[in-house]
């Protein structure tokens, strides 16, 4: 349970301890924080998976589906800086099941990017709660994304971004499924 009184509490001791007090540019910060950070962990109150619950019917076979472009925020586990960049997921429907909706995949990935990660456990939770969900023949997530922590302070390497891949089911390397969503992620970095 999100207790906002408790973290506005800690943020003030957190600008306190730290010597920062800049008048009345900071009076109103720690709620403002407290708040901030109740929205960027939001994924601890949901459970991403639901959103694949509702199907569709669609033709026998849909084929390879795969939704590029999905802007990913989330909080490096290890700093609590931002993460960003951009996901790709897909799966490919074994014949005659159903489909998802298509914007039902990038709330899977923000629903476990609102949470403290690591990009490789954002890419395995979405993969496998689509392979789980639906029981596809493959299902892949592609992320590329920035960590603060390595551009805003220790490397200091402000043009490093870092690109991770998950697949389950059939789909191993090599795989010409895999090999499409390698490359429309790709594209989508564009």
């Amino acid at each position: 349970m999100i207790n906002l009184d408790k973290a506005e509490n800690a943020v003030a001791d957190l600008l306190l301890a730290l010597g920062v007090d800049e008048g009345e540019h900071t009076r109103e910060t720690p709620r403002r924080v407290a708040k901030a950070w109740a929205e960027t962990l939001a994924g601890y109150n949901d459970d991403p998976a639901r959103h694949l619950d509702r199907r569709f019917s669609t033709t026998h076979d849909p084929g390879l589906i795969i939704v590029a472009g999905i802007r990913l925020n989330s909080t490096c586990a290890h700093h609590l800086l931002p993460v960003t960049g951009t996901a790709t997921v897909a799966y490919r429907p074994r014949p005659g099941d159903q489909i998802v909706g298509l914007s039902k995949l990038a709330r899977v990935v923000h629903g476990y990017a609102r949470r403290l990660q690591v990009q490789e456990r954002i890419g395995h939770q979405v993969a496998n709660a689509v392979q789980e969900a639906l029981n596809p023949v493959g299902a892949a997530c592609v992320i590329t994304a920035e960590h603060g922590c390595m551009t805003v302070r220790g490397v200091g390497e402000p043009a490093t971004v870092t690109t991770t891949h998950a697949s389950t089911g059939e789909w191993g390397p090599g795989h010409p499924d895999l090999q499409a969503v390698l490359t429309d992620h790709a594209a989508s970095l564009r």
